[in-house]
């Protein structure tokens, strides 16, 4: 099975597995699991306000953890972009509208526990 992570999804099961679902646990040791390069660059960002504490550089720590699990990373591309045009405002924060978009385009069900995901036609797992 093919998904993709939310970045709450990706950082849990790099630094607090317990967070994570009981199905989620299972899932994905044998799935394949693309991460948004969006995903990176919310990290990034993150790190950059002092919301989120990772070794630095952050950008390198990201991609080697990516590369150890055999986490794909999964490009932006005009035609997600172009979808967000169609999406409603259900959603407001920027990284998680694209990653519903890429969701859409590329058929890949959503790792997250985010509520508002559900308000769109995307396959939730949690």
């Amino acid at each position: 099975m093919k998904v993709l992570l939310d970045t709450h999804a990706l950082l849990w099961a790099l630094t607090e597995k317990s967070r994570l679902s009981s199905r989620v646990k299972l899932l994905l040791p044998s799935a394949e699991t693309w991460f948004s390069v969006v995903g990176v660059w919310e990290i990034l960002t993150k790190v950059q306000v002092g919301k989120l504490s990772l070794p630095r550089p952050a950008g390198a720590f990201v991609m080697s953890k990516l590369s150890a699990n055999g986490v794909q990373v999964l490009p932006v591309t005009v035609d997600h972009v172009l979808r967000l045009e169609n999406l409603p405002l259900h959603h407001r924060d920027p990284f998680d509208r694209i990653l519903i978009a890429q969701s859409l385009e590329e058929n890949l069900p959503i790792v997250t526990s985010d509520p508002l995901f559900a308000r769109y036609p995307v396959q939730l797992i949690w």
